[in-house]
């Protein structure tokens, strides 16, 4: 009886723990402005459009359906792309 009430304690950690793992993260401007100055360029734009969803989440209070998370979540990818992109580029000059 005690090992269920370890595991129905630990399944809202464990919840947690996903929630917050799979929320998107900030993007980073990790691109050099002196060696790729349009894909930094690009990279800061990324980073100011995830802020004013920031904003726009908590303007709303986070009722957006899920759907400004998710788009966080692909400029997050976009901005690492982006990262991708400028070291190819480095590497194959």
């Amino acid at each position: 009886m005690k090992l269920k009430s370890v595991y129905l304690a630990a399944a809202p950690v464990v919840c947690l723990v996903f929630i917050a793992a799979t929320a998107a993260q900030r993007p980073e401007t990790s691109i050099d402005p002196a060696r790729h100055p349009s894909l930094a360029e690009a990279q800061h734009h990324i980073l100011q459009a995830f802020e004013k969803i920031d904003e726009a989440q908590r303007a709303n209070k986070d009722q957006l359906g899920g759907h400004a998370e998710k788009a966080k979540q692909l400029l997050d990818q976009a901005s690492r792309e982006l990262k991708e992109a400028a070291e190819y580029a480095s590497h194959h000059k």
